[in-house]
């Protein structure tokens, strides 16, 4: 019998943050790839990173990926164990990222593929797409997003919220807006799906189509017609925020409420922070949070990185130690005035010499600690993939909206059973950071 997955490849470990039972791989072997498409999960995660890269690396991470995909595919095939794909290109709900980069790359190796879907929408963080313009609802304001801080990347900036326009921005004009299909409110809601099915059993030769949805049912509704197109032999690529994959995963309520997350906490020990996320929302959470008793700030200035690294090193874990040993719990942070560059090359290979760093003070932080939440989305992928060092993590569930909590294994070498709370840099207001810690410092029963 034919198996349905679900196979994310995450530019940044947050597409999880509404799921929860799945793998997130930081590897992508071919065993290891094997083991997730036969693990019990509808869905997983391959935790690419490829948001922290330029865009040429980026294509090749995801040519790996997917060629290694379609080996283990056919080897589970040749076993008598044949799985249908549904593919999932999971990015920033706020249009941020390598698009169309990893969806050409996908349909080249992957494919051919009747249709591409964009479908930014991630409810839970108020960010919602009306009539094909992407909005993000700031203090109850719908803000279309080419006017918010996010467009102004220096990597991946935009100009244009309505979804067609944009497409037609990033690809340079190959596909042009009135080309684009577009799948609205009144198609996804009315009819009982009947109009909308009889579309995407249309849909042919990779068109690209953008979907509105404002709630998660209407996700669910197109969801559900997109499984039973699927079921039909159509063969669809989404582009996607986290939203989506809870519609088609249809996984049931997390079995541990975000109230309990604090039992996995080793032995009721103060946790640590780590801040990678420079955004305005983060600095403003890290304020908050910092402002409470329990926590000591530790700052970490990223102009004395290529000069006086080794001491800065040892500063930080110094004053992390210091903090532990006194019952509270450090939070390092990467110090927060911006920072020019002189162009996209230059900017991200200063990120990942930061990243470096923050790394190693992952790796020295005291063994014995609670907890660990990473504040960031290309910061919780280092600290999964480098930090700790784990080729492959399991979600439990969510400790706040959009914030995933994993596990490091029993046996891991230097913090066994640790949970570690992946915390975006954009999800939560602005005590939702002190909230998380709150959360996991409270005291309750430890679970068995």
């Amino acid at each position: 019998m034919t198996k349905t997955r679900i196979i994310v490849l995450d530019d940044d470990p947050t597409g999880s943050q509404t799921v929860h039972g799945c793998l997130l791989l930081t590897r992508w072997d071919v065993a290891t790839l094997k083991a997730a498409l036969t693990d019990a999960s509808p869905l997983f995660f391959v935790l690419t990173n490829t948001r922290g890269m330029d865009a040429g690396r980026a294509a090749n991470v995801t040519r790996e990926v997917c060629v290694n995909l379609r080996r283990a595919l056919d080897e589970l095939k040749a076993d008598g164990r044949e799985i249908h794909p549904l593919l999932v290109s999971r990015s920033d709900s706020t249009l941020r990222g390598h698009y169309p980069v990893e969806t050409d790359v996908i349909a080249d190796e992957l494919g051919p593929f009747d249709a591409h879907f964009l479908v930014p929408a991630f409810i839970e963080a108020g960010r919602v797409t009306r009539d094909s313009v992407h909005y993000l609802i700031q203090d109850g304001r719908a803000v279309p997003v080419h006017e918010t801080e996010f467009a102004r990347d220096s990597v991946f900036g935009y100009r244009h919220s309505f979804l067609p326009d944009y497409v037609a921005e990033k690809t340079h004009g190959r596909i042009q807006a009135e080309r684009v299909q577009r799948f609205l409110l009144n198609d996804i809601r009315r009819d009982l799906g009947r109009e909308l099915s009889q579309r995407l059993m249309a849909l042919e030769g990779n068109a690209c189509c953008v979907v509105d949805a404002e709630t998660q049912d209407d996700l669910d509704r197109f969801a559900a017609q997109v499984l039973s197109a699927a079921a039909q032999g159509k063969r669809f690529l989404f582009r996607s925020a986290a939203s989506l994959l809870t519609a088609l995963a249809r996984l049931p309520p997390q079995p541990v409420p975000r109230e309990r997350m604090r039992a996995y906490v080793r032995d009721g020990r103060p946790g640590a922070v780590i801040v990678g996320s420079h955004v305005k929302k983060t600095t403003e959470q890290l304020e908050r949070l910092l402002a409470g008793p329990g926590t000591t700030g530790i700052e970490v200035d990223v102009d004395r990185i290529d000069v006086d690294r080794e001491a800065l090193l040892k500063e930080a874990l110094t004053a992390a130690a210091r903090a532990h040993a006194a019952g509270d719990t450090p939070v390092i942070y990467t110090s927060r005035s911006e920072r020019r560059f002189d162009d996209q090359a230059t900017r991200l290979a200063f990120g990942e010499r930061v990243s470096a760093l923050l790394m190693d003070v992952v790796r020295g932080l005291p063994p014995d600690i609670g907890f660990l939440v990473s504040k960031g989305g290309i910061t919780s992928n280092d600290v999964l993939s480098s930090g700790l060092a784990l080729a492959a993590s399991r979600v439990l569930g969510q400790v706040l909206t959009g914030c995933s909590v994993v596990r490091c294994p029993d046996d891991h070498p230097r913090f066994p059973g640790l949970p570690v709370v992946i915390f975006p840099g954009n999800v939560g207001d602005a005590d939702a950071l002190a909230e998380a810690w709150r959360l996991l410092s409270a005291s309750t029963t430890t679970l068995v």
